[in-house]
């Protein structure tokens, strides 16, 4: 088990859980999101990564208004 920290808050996840298999959880993959990982934005063609213990994550949810 992994044990994360996502947007400010310490979560556990399953092994081998992938960022795009954490939005998917979430029901954010096909919102127009960024994601920090570490200090470094991800593209979406790097979703596939894998995340690993103490990994620090930011989810920045784009919502639209006026």
């Amino acid at each position: 088990m992994a044990k994360i920290q996502l947007n400010g808050k310490k979560v556990s996840l399953k092994n081998r859980t992938s960022i795009k298999q954490l939005l998917l959880n979430y029901k954010l993959l096909n919102k127009r999101v960024a994601i920090e990982l570490n200090g470094k934005i991800i593209p979406s063609t790097k979703y596939n990564i894998y995340l690993k213990d103490k990994d620090i994550m930011e989810i920045v949810h784009f919502i639209g208004g006026g």
